[in-house]
């Protein structure tokens, strides 16, 4: 990382998904709804999927960017869990998106 605004992204991704580590009472990582919904939240809410970021990495769609972007980078993060196969983390995504793309806690929105 070369620049001071990749790391803040990189840290606050990374203290969103111990956020939600803590508030869980019973999150298991293992479980892919459980990563996906963090995944989501943190990339959702860190600023990953700004469409500044975004064009950067050669996407260049302006409306819908955001969600797309959250969706596919969800899925890179869980197809690396061995407990989730190429389905079973596309079907966990579907399954907490609507939950977990709109809890911005603890945050009042999202960025």
């Amino acid at each position: 990382m070369t620049f001071q605004d990749e790391i803040n992204q990189v840290l606050i991704h990374e203290l969103i998904h111990a956020y939600d580590d803590c508030r869980a009472k019973n999150i298991t990582w293992s479980n892919c709804a459980h990563h996906a919904c963090s995944e989501i939240r943190a990339n959702h809410l860190s600023g990953d999927c700004h469409y500044k970021r975004e064009l950067l990495r050669g996407y260049t769609k302006l409306r819908g960017h955001e969600q797309e972007c959250v969706k596919r980078r969800a899925l890179k993060s869980l197809q690396l869990n061995p407990n989730c196969s190429g389905a079973a983390a596309k079907d966990a995504i579907e399954a907490v998106w609507d939950i977990c793309y709109n809890d911005t806690y603890p945050f009042e929105r999202a960025p």
